[in-house]
């Protein structure tokens, strides 16, 4: 890749997960850096390994991000074959095939990898221990990909938002079109983060190594990508309705605050999924907006 990429060569970059919340993002953010092959389940299908052998093949890509994920967390309780399958298994294949085309292969992990019974926010080297199947076939595709000894870049993010698909803010605006009050888990702490900001870093990042191929090496690892500061899914919800209201997008219901036992659902939650975004800040220099900062630039462009 570094011969590619330090040449006048256009890079190739196959860009999986094409609908999903972040991947729809990169499809606008990575378009400067190179030539983007954007592939939908319909042209990709992460449960066939053959499936993803043959498009890389075809493809040849420079640059494999991968963003595309089974993201049900509850769900993934019942299917956790299919949950092993696109989160453990093809980026297991999206790496084995990244190292021998020389490829750099980006992948998206989460917060779920950890317990969330540390104290303080995790860093990229503190023991994972997830609670849930979807953690857990999350972590299983971190491992493989570090494993495969490919060049490569895991993010790992949180408490993803956009204005597409599902997710926190999405349900919250649809309930308060449906109902009075709403019980928000209060005990929970993360920090919501823009599917548009994860994007843009993205390509920050990997404009930095496609400038300066012999980065690449060195950068190559696993690096928190989250918004700064952190609240609950309480506060969350809280400063969604404030920013709502005042773009006149929804009416305000009475929220009231709960622990997490009054809240019963399949998989269980970290009760800290708070993150430290050093590592990346010293090796890219990026650091992202404050979680409420990109929450009203994403209600403001709503409106």
């Amino acid at each position: 890749m570094s011969a590619a990429l330090g040449s006048t060569t256009t890079p190739r970059i196959l860009l999986t997960g094409v609908t999903g919340q972040v991947g729809w993002e990169l499809q606008r953010t990575l378009a400067p850096l190179g030539q983007v092959i954007p592939a939908d389940r319909n042209t990709l299908d992460l449960t066939q390994p053959d499936s993803i052998r043959a498009i890389l093949r075809e493809v040849n890509p420079h640059i494999i991000v991968n963003p595309a994920a089974y993201t049900a967390v509850d769900q993934a309780e019942k299917e956790p074959d299919r949950a092993f399958a696109i989160n453990a298994e093809a980026p297991a294949v999206l790496a084995e095939e990244a190292l021998r085309l020389g490829a750099l292969l980006v992948h998206y992990s989460t917060d779920y990898v950890f317990d969330g019974t540390k104290p303080e926010p995790y860093a990229e080297d503190d023991t994972p221990n997830p609670l849930g199947v979807y953690g857990k076939s999350k972590l299983a595709g971190e491992q493989a990909v570090r494993a495969s000894d490919c060049r490569h870049l895991v993010f790992r993010t949180s408490w993803v938002y956009g204005m597409r698909g599902n997710n926190f803010l999405l349900t919250m605006l649809r309930l308060a079109k449906e109902r009075e009050s709403l019980r928000i888990v209060d005990d929970q702490i993360g920090a919501p983060t823009w599917s548009r900001l994860i994007a843009e870093a993205t390509a920050l990042a990997l404009g930095q190594l496609i400038s300066d191929p012999q980065r690449v090496e060195a950068a190559s690892g696993v690096f928190h990508l989250t918004a700064a500061g952190a609240t609950s899914w309480y506060g969350f919800a809280q400063e969604i309705f404030r920013l709502a209201h005042m773009q006149g997008l929804c009416r305000t219901p009475m929220l009231e605050p709960i622990p997490s036992e009054q809240y019963p659902v399949p998989a269980a939650r970290p009760k800290n999924s708070r993150l430290d975004n050093k590592k990346l800040f010293r090796t890219f220099g990026l650091m992202l907006p404050a979680w409420h900062e990109g929450l009203a630039m994403c209600v403001d462009e709503a409106k």
